[in-house]
């Protein structure tokens, strides 16, 4: 389900798409935890990001830990999050953060020194995003150059804002934070992580970095499943917004065509409505620890994590070819993409029980009956069927075409013009495959393409499709 407020054609609401989980089931047991492990890399690895720009220098390890020496970032400055969402054409935007690694505990005073070394001033967050909870979103607080003290008065993980386009920005942490147990891949050996679990028990948060992840869990949703191949699970992780880049066309081909900067977040969160597995918004997707067997252990994402594939999906959609009744359905082009990159079978083949059809064949026997209507007559899963069925008839590439098109001419709409969003569909997947599909949209599917649709699929003056798509299945 979808929640959406008012918007400009340029900024669509602030929404929260979210979700019922995919595979519903409780969260596992908590797993018996480690002893202690020997260190083989110094705490300072952990704090030194693996997720993005920000660099730890080397001043020192276990930055915050009593007796440590001040932590010193170095910051580079990436697009804002609004300006990405409108050069990728989306929905919502995606996460701008710069994590630390460091935990400031509400009310406590956090001294910092800042320098902008090419003028730009970063901004400090504290908290966590938690967009059903009591606290929704981390507070910001602006830096001025030279000496800070900030104090919050919820505490949290602090992250790092820095606009711009490659400028530095320097953060010397001076002493209030505390470090979180972080997990960076590529920097943090798992034994290492074990030991700061068992050491740094003074945060209530955890953090997991890669380069294109940012993972925020609490400290006890982090403990149940403790146990993991953490590198293989943030491979894993990598490996599905991998899948997603892919089938967004975002292969650097033009500028327009470049990849979100920075990562990606995933937040444990308290709460969501009833019914709902997980959830995205602008910024972050949220998940519960009911779901956490599935977002943080590496089979059970393997194999029944269609619901962070789903949710990361929305941080992809295009809002030109969204109206409200698609938001929960051109967002599964991405799971089945994510799907098939990891080899596993699609939900467009699971066959349901009470009738012993999957939904290509369930969708097929509603062809031309009376009163057929596209949003009412189908399924969740026979809704996601013919875009599917666009990339079996012109194949693979059909989806990162379309999305490269739509972000180099960028249709503007206002989000109540659910009409003019069902044109662009028909008309932008018409030109695409090179073919009229009229039939298929209007006549097969009865998609709501209203007369002005008809006209402009008529203008493009295409020929009819050699195979008819709609009789296609994987």
């Amino acid at each position: 389900m979808s929640a959406e407020s008012a918007g400009s054609s340029t900024t669509p609401p602030a929404a929260s798409s979210v979700a019922p989980s995919a595979t519903p089931s409780a969260a596992s047991s908590p797993v018996g935890r480690r002893s202690v492990l020997a260190a083989v890399a110094g705490a300072g690895t952990a704090i030194a990001l693996g997720a993005g720009t920000a660099r730890a220098a080397a001043a020192g390890t276990a930055a915050g830990h009593p007796g440590s020496r001040p932590l010193r970032l170095t910051l580079t400055a990436r697009p804002a999050a609004e300006a990405e969402r409108l050069r990728l054409g989306q929905a919502l935007r995606g996460s701008e953060f710069q994590p630390t690694g460091l935990y400031v505990p509400g009310g406590a005073p956090l001294s910092l020194t800042v320098q902008a070394h090419d003028g730009l001033l970063p901004t400090l967050w504290i908290g966590a995003w938690d967009y059903y909870g009591e606290i929704t979103e981390p507070r910001a607080h602006p830096l001025t150059e030279g000496a800070n003290t900030v104090t919050d008065p919820h505490g949290g993980p602090v992250h790092l804002t820095l606009t711009g386009n490659g400028e530095k920005a320097g953060v010397l942490f001076r002493s209030g934070a505390t470090p979180m147990p972080v997990f960076a891949l590529g920097r943090t050996s798992e034994a290492d992580y074990q030991r700061q679990l068992d050491t740094f028990t003074a945060s209530p948060y955890v953090e997991l970095h890669a380069p294109r992840t940012i993972m925020t869990l609490t400290r006890e949703g982090a403990l149940l499943y403790r146990d993991e191949d953490h590198a293989a699970l943030l491979e894993l992780v990598e490996t599905i917004i991998e899948s997603h880049a892919r089938i967004s066309g975002l292969d650097g081909s033009k500028p327009v065509h470049r990849r979100k900067a920075g990562p990606y977040h995933f937040t444990e969160v308290s709460k969501v409505p009833s019914g709902v597995g997980a959830y995205a918004t602008h910024g972050y997707n949220g998940f519960p620890r009911a779901y956490l067997d599935r977002a943080t252990t590496v089979e059970g994402l393997r194999t029944r994590g269609w619901g962070l594939y789903h949710e990361l999906g929305h941080l992809h959609q295009q809002f030109a070819y969204k109206p409200g009744g698609l938001t929960e359905v051109t967002v599964n082009i991405y799971s089945l993409a994510a799907q098939r990159t990891l080899g596993q079978p699609s939900n467009l083949l699971t066959v349901d029980p009470k009738t012993g059809l999957d939904p290509f064949r369930s969708a097929r026997q509603k062809f031309g009956t009376p009163g057929l209507t596209y949003e009412k007559s189908f399924g969740a899963y026979e809704k996601l069927v013919p875009l599917r069925q666009l990339e079996l008839a012109f194949g693979e590439d059909f989806w990162p075409r379309m999305h490269r098109l739509v972000r180099e001419e960028n249709p503007q709409s206002h989000y109540t013009e659910n009409e003019k969003r069902y044109r662009a569909l028909a008309t932008y997947s018409s030109r695409v495959a090179g073919h009229d599909l009229t039939d298929f949209f209007v006549n097969t599917w009865a998609f709501p393409i209203d007369a002005v649709g008809r006209a402009e699929l008529a203008a493009l003056n295409l020929p009819k499709p050699p195979v008819d798509p709609s009789a296609l299945a994987d």
